[in-house]
């Protein structure tokens, strides 16, 4: 079956930067999009940045901090995360897009990011 595992997240001060990863497994990754999602205590789960293809986005609050990217033959998916916020304090997982924020398969346990001086 598909299994996600994020991993990467941690306790970093504001300003600073966290590489995430998820290893992807159970399916032909390469033909699917793939997205980071995130959920902050007590909010809903949001939709952070997507990849299809070669093309990316991302919510207005990440342009230009963030950079998400994937390796098809390592089946892992990044998201690079620089001058990091407070705000971005949250757990992150990884899934493909199913609209909204919801995801295509069963979610992985994610990885805390915690932003904290």
């Amino acid at each position: 079956q598909v299994q996600l595992v994020e991993s990467g997240g941690g306790l970093v001060q504001p300003g600073g930067s966290l590489r995430l990863s998820c290893a992807a497994s159970g399916m032909l990754f390469s033909i699917y999009a793939m997205a980071w999602y995130r959920q902050a205590p007590g909010k809903e789960r949001e939709l952070v940045a997507d990849i299809t293809g070669g093309t990316a986005t991302y919510r207005d609050s990440v342009k230009g901090r963030f950079t998400i990217s994937r390796d098809n033959a390592k089946k892992t998916l990044y998201l690079q995360m620089n001058s990091l916020k407070t705000e971005d304090t949250a757990v992150y997982y990884c899934n493909a897009p199913a609209g909204g924020g919801n995801g295509l398969w069963p979610w992985g346990q994610g990885t805390q990011v915690t932003v904290s001086s």
